[in-house]
């Protein structure tokens, strides 16, 4: 086996022990989102920081969600790269025409890449927070 950078092995031919961890897919994101993103995590919405409180630190099933996440050309509020579960929490500009168009060209892309979308909306997420808290744990578990 030849030596790589750092003098640590080539892994290339290199056999993959058995209770190693599988390594999760990339994902294309616009670099350009990246401070958007950061923004976006330091001013949540006060479902998006309802709805946090109850899925941060692997909460749900030990599942490690990521919030306000650069995917494509798009932040998805919250992502479980494990479960491939995209979470969105829909404030009143989602209930436009436009806004509904904007949601269904999303959801197209995001499941083009094997993911499943949830959407709640922030009445739900405020008032009963448990009934969401339960579906995506139903998401989690059939994934």
């Amino acid at each position: 086996m030849r030596e790589g950078w750092g003098g640590c092995p080539h892994r290339a031919n290199s056999n993959i022990e058995k209770n190693e961890m599988p390594r999760r897919e990339i994902l294309f994101y616009n670099s350009n989102l990246k401070e958007p993103a950061r923004r976006l995590r330091k001013n949540m919405t006060n479902a998006e920081r309802k709805l946090w409180s109850k899925i941060r630190i692997k909460q749900v099933k030990g599942y490690q969600f990521l919030r306000q996440r650069p995917i494509g050309s798009y932040i998805v509020d919250f992502y479980c790269p494990e479960a491939k579960l995209v979470i969105e929490v829909d404030g009143g500009q989602h209930f436009t025409r436009e806004g509904q168009e904007s949601d269904r060209s999303r959801d197209i892309y995001l499941r083009s890449l094997g993911l499943r979308v949830l959407r709640f909306n922030n009445h739900d997420v405020m008032k009963n927070i448990q009934s969401v808290v339960d579906e995506i744990f139903e998401a989690v578990s059939s994934s």
